[in-house]
């Protein structure tokens, strides 16, 4: 036996560890799989700012490589001597020649029969001056002097794009002909436009030829650094120079490093970065929050959310998605997700190895990790529980003046002789800000996913007009009368001690609704009468009275309640028993021995703080209607011996309640019930 109980729970120590590695692996996998591959080295620097780093010495020789803007005005200077080349094809005039000869064989309509041979000859003239189409010679007639090359066969020929004519110039030439004038409304009538086609066509092989042989002119680069000269040292400040030579470098160093071996080196050392953050965090929740591996679904939230981020930043930085920058995700929903459901400590923990592995794929990382930090303190502090819209709000504004003042901090920080705000990233920060109000839609997204339960569904279910309550109000009246005053003495006991008063105050809504099947069996829903227990044996009624647990899960599950508010039904009488009819039963049979499993609760104990407040006032609040004298001794007296009953019973033996948090709550419920069951003045008659 003891041999079995060794083999078993080793084989669970096997299982659980196996199942944390495989979690972590497959989280650095995910993440390390989206990472952007960096070749060469990767530093953060910019000008009039100090040099953060080491002594920056050239490992080897390499060209200190222009300025895009210096190399945009070389080119735009080097393409003003561009000359495009264009071919003079005489099929265009014979063709449209034989078009306008058969068209007009008869003559022109209502014009002399010699002007036929006048418009011809003039279109002929045109032709041989050669004709461009108009949007290209307007690109190409810069001034007076531009050149363009003709190809007439072998032949090129230089010439002044001023000789020539586009096809709207030509038309218009030769409407204002001296010979033809007279008539040019008769002319415009015969749409000549039809007959002017371009015979000047734009060669673009040779044209791109000749401007990438000018382009190829301009050297890429203006001075050489000398391997062992030193570019920068620690503090120096970067000057414009010094900027050049740092870029030219990482230029260099990624064209010597786009090896195989250093991807290699760079998928290893991501590897490795994640892995640490991870296990790390894998570490806190073993040694801090090891309860929640017994819940798979929550455990995943968080993995999930360490994962997610990175991810969505290692595409933003890869795709760049409408050019925004990252500062527009809503890293918040980390750290308000887990508050909300967990813990401070642990959403604070969950946010920052979120946030150190997202700087794995970002070039700012100092600033990255400040701005994230001080948002994610901020969401922790400012939204200890949703359960209104305007907490949201709230949040999404405190966080956005936060990310605001501390991005404005680090830019003056930063700034050398010029300080430069760059507007453009708070609009950023508000589109981040817009974004956290998701959060309240995405609260049911969550609760879903990962089987949680928000205050604000609590609130919801608290609702006494909600179908259930009021169904408990309609059939047992005098049982949903119990429910709203153990919830309020439940309540203020979890407010005294620190607990979870939403949560402890809508699970006592709920922990009689079993009661709904034989309402009349129960002592509160009574008014007289016939006794129903009278016709029943002591076994009976006890199961009766036991089933209403059963029942009332039962029903919560028909109705979908969540299974947070399910366990406060099962566990508000744990393993106890019905005593009133064990003992009846046992006084009855004394020489039997009594089995008391009929007369025992299904359980379990209670294993919150929230559901053993509920015991205690369940049991008090019941108890207390058996009062005969509603004095200060017999309510304390009661309530002493209750609970005191209860701890030694061992009820709470697994819930993470102490004895301080025990006699508070014996202190709440005697003065509560003192105040419920005060005695009031008698009002002395009217003398006549």
């Amino acid at each position: 036996m003891k041999y079995f109980d060794f083999y078993k729970n080793t084989s669970y120590i096997w299982r659980r560890a196996l199942t944390r590695v495989g979690l972590v692996l497959v989280t650095v996998v995910l993440i390390v799989w989206f990472l952007p591959r960096r070749e060469g080295s990767q530093y953060v620097y910019d000008v009039d700012e100090p040099w953060r780093y080491g002594d920056m010495i050239a490992q080897y020789d390499f060209p200190i490589y222009k300025t895009e803007e210096t190399l945009a005005m070389e080119k735009d200077s080097v393409l003003k001597l561009f000359v495009p080349y264009f071919d003079y094809d005489k099929k265009v005039e014979a063709r449209v020649m034989e078009k306008f000869d058969q068209d007009f064989a008869g003559g022109l309509p209502g014009l002399p029969a010699e002007f036929t041979a006048v418009v011809r000859n003039r279109l002929h003239r045109l032709y041989q001056t050669g004709i461009m189409e108009t949007p290209l010679f307007n690109s190409v007639h810069r001034d007076t002097t531009s050149m363009v090359r003709v190809v007439v066969g072998k032949n090129v020929e230089q010439m002044i794009v001023e000789d020539f004519y586009s096809t709207m110039s030509a038309y218009e030439q030769l409407l204002s002909d001296e010979s033809l004038s007279a008539d040019r409304q008769a002319l415009q009538r015969l749409n000549l436009i039809n007959y002017i086609e371009p015979n000047l066509v734009y060669d673009k092989a040779r044209s791109e030829t000749a401007k990438n042989d000018l382009l190829g002119t301009i050297p890429p680069a203006n001075g050489m650094v000398k391997a062992g000269q030193k570019i920068i040292g620690t503090g120096e400040i970067v000057t414009e120079e010094r900027y050049r030579e740092l870029v030219s470098l990482e230029k260099e160093m990624n064209r010597r490093g786009s090896s195989m071996e250093q991807v290699d080196l760079n998928f290893i050392g991501n590897a490795l970065y994640v892995l640490s953050f991870v296990i790390i965090f894998t570490i806190y929740l073993t040694l801090f929050r090891n309860d929640y591996f017994n819940k798979p679904r929550n455990i995943l939230m968080l993995y999930a959310l360490v994962t997610i981020f990175p991810i969505m930043v290692s595409l933003m930085m890869q795709h760049s998605y409408f050019s925004f920058s990252v500062y527009v995700l809503p890293f918040a929903f980390t750290p308000i997700f887990v508050r909300v459901f967990q813990d401070s400590r642990t959403a604070f923990i969950t946010h920052m190895v979120m946030v150190f592995i997202c700087a794995a794929a970002l070039r700012y990382q100092f600033d990255f990790i400040v701005i994230q930090m001080l948002s994610g303190l901020v969401a922790i502090y400012s939204l200890r529980e949703m359960s209104s819209r305007a907490q949201v709000f709230k949040t999404a504004l405190l966080v956005f003046i936060a990310t605001c003042f501390t991005y404005f901090t680090l830019r003056l920080m930063q700034s050398g002789t010029t300080f430069n705000l760059d507007a453009s990233m708070y609009s950023h920060f508000m589109i981040n800000g817009v974004l956290l109000l998701l959060a309240y839609p995405l609260m049911y997204v969550v609760e879903k996913a990962f089987g949680f339960t928000s205050n604000v569904t609590l609130i919801e279910l608290s609702n006494t007009n909600g179908v259930l309550l009021r169904r408990l109000s309609e059939e047992a009246p005098g049982t949903f009368q119990h429910s709203i005053t153990v919830s309020n003495l439940a309540a203020e006991i979890a407010n005294r001690i620190g607990a979870n008063s939403t949560l402890v105050r809508t699970g006592a809504l709920y922990h009689d609704i079993g009661k709904m099947k034989n309402p009349a069996f129960f002592t509160e829903n009574q008014q007289g009468g016939v006794n129903p227990y009278d016709n029943l044996t002591d076994k009976e009624s006890a199961q009766i009275i036991v089933e209403h647990v059963v029942n009332g899960v039962k029903l919560a599950e028909e109705n979908n309640l969540p299974v947070i508010i399910r366990d406060f039904i099962l566990t508000h009488h744990g393993h106890g028993m019905a005593k009133y009819f064990y003992i009846k039963y046992q006084n009855e049979h004394p020489d039997e021995i009594v089995d008391k499993e009929p007369f025992t609760y299904p359980g379990p104990n209670p294993y919150t703080r929230e559901q053993a407040i509920l015991m205690m006032a369940d049991s008090c609040e019941a108890a207390s209607h058996s009062l005969k004298d509603y004095s200060d001794e017999s309510i304390t007296k009661l309530v002493n011996q209750i609970i005191d009953g209860q701890v030694d019973a061992g009820f709470f033996t697994e819930a993470a309640i102490t004895f301080r948090d025990i006699n508070e709550a014996k202190t709440v419920l005697i003065d509560r019930l003192k105040a419920i069951y005060h005695t009031r003045i008698k009002y002395p008659k009217l003398n006549r």
